[in-house]
């Protein structure tokens, strides 16, 4: 499809209230068979006065060729209340092939700071109903967010009852920070006992039936039916370690894969995006900021789509992650190499010198303190993993500068990837000792996965010990993180599951943070 054909066709898509005022007559207005909400409905990207609302039409989710070839007229409803007898907002939108009879609806004219339900209807079908929030007025100082953190979530590896545990705890926010699908595993509507490594996603369609796969499961599900979310990828929405255009297989036609796995990202999140290029998914500005009021700014970063190739790969062959010697790489302290590009960095570095909020929070993938797996004795000592801000030293070092120069107030870094919670404090300068010239300038908190498997924590003890900066580790739990955030502390509970592989498993609070208002650096409660 041509550029211009395929912006056209996204823009109509996204407009749904013009192209259903411009084309009813070719829209399905009813159906009659199959439940067409297989999948539920999600909210995310929350403003003071607006959020998305997010379904797709599809009966069966591994049979998306079922669904008819048309456009559906999808009418939807938000209310004041969850019998929605005080409609507050209703409207019509076009569900069309083009995006998978997917639909977002930007709603708007909300009032700030409070809850409202929502859902769809199809004919005489019912969506489920969800619940969503706007942000609070952005002049606010409220008393509290409730933030549930996620990541990691491949569906092989278990259930997904740290979802479940979610939406009993009734967040605010749910931030998830990637790997939302993995490209590979058998298409079954069953979280497995084994893992077998088949089926992996290339095309538009394959990428449509993983996340149809995913979010059938109805633990998942509640989890977006309780909270409005925001969102953003890291590798495995595409394939293993990709950094920017290129790949683990060096493949020639990556960048049609990558433009597949983005629109099917988009297709299936709420999410809230500018204007589309016209290249359509070839690239999408993922990295947005939201204000909870003057409590908090959430800085949402996308460090997959613009970063340098990994440094000192494998093979000549071969892209992707490696474990290197410092000493040995001497790309790791090439000063030109990026994990955000430039204009993320300049677009986070304004960002946070225009924040009033009191708590500053960059929402991003994966690790970003020192983790060397053997002792560091000297600066150019260790060994890192390269897929990490640990093979982006002097791009960290840019950011870490970045934020001890703007001055923001009390920032928070969160991350995933890793599988481990930690608990760490980041100064600009990992191999030496904190000082008045190389000063704790963050708190980070990196949340366990909620499935995908994990080292043994032995090893992550030994990291810890190799690593002073680092003040807790712990892999061998799957879970999730859940912030609350007041204007004079943030408390941050890692909570672990007992047992994976079980739906119905309890979850205990494994270790508890505490970072106060003004003052750098975290202090464990429990």
């Amino acid at each position: 499809m041509r550029g211009g054909r395929r912006l056209f066709l996204l823009e109509a898509a996204r407009l749904s209230s013009a192209l259903a005022g411009a084309s009813l007559g070719a829209c399905a207005a009813s159906t009659k068979g199959p439940y067409p909400f297989s999948l539920g409905v999600a909210s995310g990207s929350p403003l003071p006065d607006a959020v998305i609302l997010w379904t797709r039409i599809l009966a069966d989710p591994l049979k998306a060729e079922e669904t008819p070839p048309v456009a559906l007229r999808v009418r939807w409803e938000v209310a004041h209340d969850e019998a929605f007898r005080d409609i507050a907002a209703t409207g019509t939108a076009v569900a069309t092939p083009h995006l998978a009879h997917s639909v977002h609806v930007d709603v708007t004219g909300l009032a700030p700071g409070r809850w409202y339900w929502y859902r769809f209807m199809l004919g005489d079908a019912v969506s489920p109903v969800g619940r969503t929030r706007t942000a609070p007025p952005r002049d606010e100082l409220p008393a509290r967010l409730k933030l549930a953190v996620a990541s990691c979530q491949h569906w092989e590896f278990g259930s997904y009852a740290a979802h479940r545990h979610i939406a009993q705890a009734a967040p605010d926010l749910v931030a998830f920070l990637g790997d939302y699908i993995y490209e590979w595993g058998p298409y079954h509507l069953r979280h497995p006992a084994r893992v077998a490594r088949t089926d992996e996603s290339f095309t538009l369609a394959d990428y449509r039936k993983r996340y149809a796969q995913y979010k059938s499961d109805p633990d998942l599900q509640a989890a977006h039916h309780a909270a409005p979310w925001i969102v953003t990828w890291d590798d495995h929405e595409v394939g293993n370690d990709y950094a920017g255009l290129r790949d683990e297989r060096l493949a020639p036609d990556f960048a049609t894969r990558r433009a597949s796995a983005y629109q099917a990202f988009y297709e299936h999140m709420p999410l809230r995006l500018p204007q589309l290029r016209r290249d359509g998914f070839a690239s999408v500005p993922l990295f947005q900021r939201y204000d909870w009021g003057r409590l908090a700014r959430l800085h949402v970063l996308d460090d997959r789509q613009y970063r340098s190739p990994q440094a000192c790969p494998r093979s000549a062959s071969r892209g992707g992650s490696n474990a290197v010697f410092a000493r040995a790489c001497a790309a790791l302290r090439d000063p030109r190499r990026t994990m955000l590009g430039p204009e993320q960095e300049a677009w986070l570095e304004s960002g946070l010198a225009t924040a009033r909020a009191r708590w500053n929070i960059l929402a991003q993938q994966t690790l970003m303190a020192q983790s060397s797996s053997v002792p560091v004795l000297a600066p150019q000592d260790g060994r890192f993993w390269t897929d990490g801000w640990d093979g982006y030293p002097a791009a960290r070092k840019r950011l870490l500068d970045t934020i001890a120069r703007q001055g923001a107030r009390n920032p928070l870094v969160l991350g995933g990837d890793v599988h481990c919670f930690y608990a760490n404090a980041l100064r600009p300068d990992f191999s030496r000792p904190p000082s008045k010239r190389n000063p704790v300038v963050a708190t980070e908190f990196v949340g366990t996965s909620v499935t995908s498997n994990s080292r043994p924590q032995a090893r992550t003890e030994a990291h810890v010990a190799n690593n002073p900066h680092m003040l807790y580790g712990r892999s061998d739990r799957r879970g999730y993180m859940l912030l609350e955030l007041t204007p004079n502390e943030t408390v941050t509970r890692f909570m672990g599951l007992d047992d994976v592989r079980n739906a119905k498993s309890a979850i205990a609070e494994l270790a508890t943070f505490r970072v106060a208002d003004g003052v750098a650096g975290a202090v464990r409660l429990g």
